[in-house]
């Protein structure tokens, strides 16, 4: 009886991690769960950005001397994966990494709007 009683609570203990799976997998899958940017929003948050990649043929000297590219026009995707991965710590640039963690994922969302439809 015992081992019944454990192979039923582990059955159970399964199916509840299954269901958080599938609910996080969907969550992240679904595009209408995504946080959809908002170019005008980024107005107010666009400054920490513009003062470096608003420039074209911009260099950096921190942490070394370094081309920073200009932005307007790149692909929104690609921006947040940037802004996510420097956030995560997976890009190592110091400054970068300061400035996205100090982002939501709105922030990220409406900078990335903003930025893909600059000229």
């Amino acid at each position: 009886m015992k081992r019944i009683g454990l192979t039923v609570r582990a059955m159970r203990a399964m199916s509840a991690i299954s269901a958080t799976g599938l609910l996080a997998a969907v969550a992240f899958s679904n595009p209408a769960m995504a946080v959809e940017g908002n170019a005008e929003a980024a107005a107010s948050k666009k400054s920490m950005c513009i003062g470096c990649h608003g420039i074209p043929g911009y260099k950096a000297s921190f942490p070394e001397v370094y081309n920073v590219p200009y932005i307007a026009g790149q692909n929104a995707k690609y921006i947040e994966a940037a802004l996510n991965a420097y956030k995560k710590g997976d890009r190592k640039h110091p400054t970068m990494r300061g400035i996205a963690e100090t982002l939501t994922e709105q922030d990220i969302a409406d900078l990335a709007a903003y930025y893909a439809q600059a000229k």
